[in-house]
């Protein structure tokens, strides 16, 4: 019981990250049409900086799921192994 509500508690995390990603994006879009050319080749320049810092915290996004999962799976086995060393239940 306790690996599923790591399990759900790493899900919902994530699924806030997708939020604020999401959040963020139409944010960085809205920006991007209010400055509009007159920015010139700094705001090409910014926009791509922008997109690259985006990537990353997508990939370490990934990272940090596959991490929780991994962790949640290995707390699952500790359990597990921590009731086979107790025995059956008298």
């Amino acid at each position: 019981m306790q690996n599923a509500s790591g399990s759900d508690a790493v899900e919902q995390a994530a699924r806030r990250l997708e939020r604020a990603v999401a959040l963020l994006e139409q944010r960085l879009g809205s920006r991007l049409s209010e400055a509009g050319a007159a920015a010139g080749g700094a705001f090409d320049q910014d926009r791509a900086m922008l997109a690259t810092e985006l990537d990353a915290a997508r990939a370490r996004e990934r990272e940090l799921m596959a991490a929780g999962s991994d962790a949640s799976a290995a707390l699952g086995r500790a359990i597990e192994e921590i009731r086979a060393a107790l025995g059956p239940e008298t």
